[in-house]
């Protein structure tokens, strides 16, 4: 199949639009249309060796939660390890394709594989994004009003937490007056006509917004429909930083800390002092979640699990809340399987190799 085909299923649960500022998500090696690909290997850092392990498999995507390249490149010589494996790849025709800071922002994505393995129920973003929710308005001939709502829900429109096909309609008149060049659906030419319509409102995330209006119009009756597009600053529920749930029932605290060894597959953990209660309430960040402690205390998170603190950031938890840093790489471990489980869901029979090699960096003794 081509690259693009397997690119864009992963694009449709984590929209590259998603990623933070600094990221370089998306196609990093490859030609979109023209590569034909045989067999995908997963990962979360690209090296040498994963590249060997995809030449050993047949394997010509490697999709990594990590970019190969995060800053430009202004010279590939060989001189480092980012250089090098661009070279082995573009030599062995392997494509690269990373999916990072918009598969953390998706509430099944990074966080929602951690939180399956921790067995969370009633899960909520920890950190929402704003300024990603638009609201459209159409107005729409009372009999076709049906039609036009049911095709923006199905582009995905519509959706407000736990519920779905969600809209605004208000009945009212609309006019219009078609000259020579149209084809009006209903009136006549040179005359203004007056009709009976339904204004729907319907709310959307921003990275549909192409595809919702594509619907819109194709079921829409009218030559031109009329439509309105406003931002909102409302924080989408389903989009942001770490995620926030509980325990199906509380957990003493070094019960927990052993669950946490067994789980990410630790030999020693790192955390703040116990506070002798039970755990129930759990905050994840996978990756480095450190600027989220604050908001986990807010939320009244007993257990904030994430990677990357440093010194300091261990006495911000005032004993309102215990930090546990697991590592980085081991709380983003689990992206691989979240990389099949996409791809095979749509693609049961393509041949995808979950990478054996250990690319974590630190190493304990």
């Amino acid at each position: 199949m081509k690259l693009f085909e397997i690119t864009d299923i992963i694009e449709s649960f984590a929209p590259l639009s998603l990623q933070e500022s600094y990221d370089n998500a998306g196609l990093i090696i490859g030609q979109p249309d023209n590569d034909d690909i045989i067999g995908a290997l997963l990962c979360i850092d690209v090296t040498e060796e994963v590249i060997d392990e995809a030449i050993s498999k047949k394997c010509n995507l490697i999709i990594s939660h990590h970019p190969l390249i995060f800053n430009g490149l202004k010279k590939i010589t060989g001189q480092n390890a980012v250089q090098r494996c661009v070279i082995k790849a573009i030599k062995n025709d392997i494509a690269i394709y990373a999916a990072h800071t918009n598969i953390d922002n998706v509430i099944n994505g990074v966080n929602g594989k951690i939180a399956d393995k921790l067995g969370l129920i009633n899960r909520k973003v920890l950190l929402p994004k704003s300024d990603t929710l638009l609201k459209i308005s159409t107005f729409v001939p009372k009999i076709h009003a049906q039609r036009v709502r049911d095709a923006m829900f199905e582009a995905g429109a519509g959706y407000i937490g736990n519920y779905d096909s969600c809209s605004f309609n208000m009945e009212g008149y609309g006019s219009f007056k078609a000259n020579d060049n149209a084809n009006p659906f209903v009136g006549k030419l040179n005359e203004i006509h007056y009709e009976t319509e339904i204004k729907i409102e319907v709310i959307l995330p921003e990275h549909i917004k192409n595809k919702v209006l594509s619907a819109l119009i194709k079921a829409h009756p009218y030559e031109e429909p009329a439509f309105d597009i406003y931002p909102l600053l409302n924080n989408h529920n389903q989009i942001g930083s770490g995620l926030i749930g509980e325990l199906e029932s509380p957990i003493n605290e070094l019960d927990f800390f052993q669950r946490l060894k067994e789980i990410f597959g630790l030999s020693v953990l790192k955390h703040t002092a116990i506070l002798n209660k039970d755990i129930k309430k759990v905050a994840i960040c996978g990756g480095s979640g450190s600027f989220l402690l604050e908001q986990a205390i807010r939320l009244g998170a007993d257990i904030f699990i994430s990677g990357d603190f440093k010194y300091h950031d261990y006495f911000n938890s005032e004993n309102k809340i215990i930090i546990a840093d697991v590592g980085h790489f081991e709380t983003e471990q689990f992206t691989k399987e979240l990389f099949y489980d996409i791809i095979r869901k749509k693609f049961p029979t393509f041949a995808v190799h979950i990478s054996k090699i250990n690319t974590n960096p630190i190493i304990y003794f």
